[in-house]
C-alpha cells in the first residue's frame, strides 16, 4: 500500500490569501476602476463638447463652446457658493458656542465668589452654584449640554480655585 499525498493547501493559508484578495480589491480595485470611469466621462463629455466644436472655426469655436463653458462656470460658482456657506456656518456655531462656554464659566464663577464670601460649606456651596448656573445661563446650558459629571467638576474646580485664593 503506497501512502497518499495531499497536496492541498491548509485552510488558514486559503484564508488568509482571500482576504488578502480581498483587500487588495477593495484598497486599489475599486479607486482605481472609480478613476477610469471618472476619466471616461470626462473624456465622453470633452467629445461630445468638441463635435460640434470641429465642425466650426474660428470664432465659430467659441460660440460652441460658451453654452458648455457657462454651465461649467456656473456650477464651479455654485460648488463655491456652497462650500463657503459650509464655512461660515461651522464658524459662526463655534462663536456661538465660545459665547456660552464664556457665559457658563463666567456664571460659576460669580457664584462661586459669591458661596465663597458667604462662607458657605463646600457640599451647600457646590449646589448653590449649580442652582445659580442653571437659573442664570439656561441658553448656555441647553446649547453645551454638560454632563453631570463635568459640571461638577467645573463647580468644584472654580470653589477650590477661590478657596486657595
Amino acid at each position: 500500500m503506497s501512502p497518499i499525498f495531499i497536496l492541498a493547501p491548509s485552510a488558514p493559508l486559503v484564508l488568509m490569501l482571500a482576504l488578502c484578495a480581498l483587500a487588495f480589491i477593495l484598497l486599489v480595485g475599486w479607486p482605481l476602476l472609480a478613476a477610469l470611469a471618472r476619466f471616461a466621462v470626462s473624456a465622453a463629455i470633452v467629445a461630445a463638447m468638441a463635435m460640434p466644436a470641429a465642425a466650426s472655426s474660428g470664432s465659430d469655436l467659441l460660440t460652441a463652446l460658451m453654452p458648455g463653458l457657462l454651465d461649467l462656470a456656473g456650477a464651479a460658482l455654485t460648488a463655491l457658493i456652497g462650500f463657503a456657506t459650509v464655512r461660515f456656518q461651522r464658524w459662526t456655531g463655534i462663536q456661538i458656542e465660545a459665547r456660552h462656554r464664556e457665559a457658563l464659566h463666567s456664571a460659576i464663577m460669580t457664584a462661586a465668589r459669591l458661596a465663597v464670601a458667604r462662607g458657605l460649606t463646600h457640599e451647600v456651596a457646590t449646589e448653590f452654584v449649580s442652582s445659580y448656573v442653571r437659573a442664570s445661563v439656561p441658553e448656555a446650558l441647553k446649547r453645551l449640554q454638560p454632563s453631570a459629571e463635568t459640571m461638577d467638576a467645573l463647580v468644584r474646580s472654580k470653589l477650590l480655585e477661590l478657596a486657595g485664593h
